[in-house]
């Protein structure tokens, strides 16, 4: 009975488009023109709100595509003045993250360097990472033979080896014997590798390679570009 009362007693809520049509003395077509209008409304801007995010999101995902400037400036080359440096003292720079010797060597060094090619694994650095001018320079392995450039890398585990130029001194680092008749050159604390002051790795050390060198030029006699083979000669 109850249900038969509200069925009867309450007219009905939901109305057709003609119905509502005929209360608002609107035609039928023109109540469907306008459902279609606001359809075709609701689409469009559905759309271009969708376009829109489209947009939003691909931005930063593009972005993404360009190197970021730390990259790039990983990549650069790096430019030292050599020229403070005294006979006997290095400086150490980073190029690519990798640190980088500069080492300043006296002529007497310079003329001896060949002198001790027996004490090597490698003397003439044909198993060596290197540029080909490089290799070619011989003992020396230098553009500029008074000056030293190589990774302060060692071929071993990667440790920075110390320096310890002084020929004959064979205590020069705390607490090492660097051997008798020592030249002159880098001593690796971390397993005790020894190389000459050309980065020429010892016979029977851990490290089994020299002492890579990296690409450079210079500039001028004393400015040196790394990472570059060739560099504008400046005054």
């Amino acid at each position: 009975m109850s249900d038969e009362r509200v069925d009867r007693g309450q007219p009905s809520v939901l109305k057709s488009a003609a119905a509502t049509a005929a209360e608002a003395m609107i035609p039928v077509d023109d109540v469907h023109a306008v459902d279609h209008s606001r359809r075709r409304l609701l689409t469009a801007a559905t759309a271009g709100i969708g376009a829109v995010g489209v947009v939003f999101a691909a931005v930063p995902f593009i972005a993404s595509w360009e190197p970021s400037v730390r990259a790039r400036a990983l990549g650069a080359p790096v430019t030292v003045d050599a020229s403070k440096l005294e006979d006997g003292q290095m400086l150490k720079v980073v190029w690519r993250g990798q640190p980088v010797f500069i080492v300043r060597r006296s002529k007497a060094v310079v003329d001896a360097i060949a002198n001790h090619n027996d004490m090597l694994a490698d003397p003439n650095s044909d198993d060596s990472l290197q540029p080909e001018y490089i290799k070619a320079s011989g003992p020396v392995r230098a553009r500029n033979p008074e000056y030293w450039v190589g990774l302060a890398v060692c071929t071993h585990l990667g440790c920075s080896p110390l320096g310890a130029f002084e020929p004959n001194n064979a205590y020069q680092v705390a607490g090492t014997d660097l051997g008798a008749n020592w030249p002159g050159g880098f001593y690796c604390p971390c397993h005790g590798s020894k190389y000459d002051i050309s980065g020429r790795v010892f016979k029977s050390m851990p490290a089994p390679k020299n002492l890579t060198v990296p690409p450079y030029a210079f500039s001028t006699a004393a400015l040196v570009v790394i990472g570059e083979d060739e560099a504008p000669k400046s005054t």
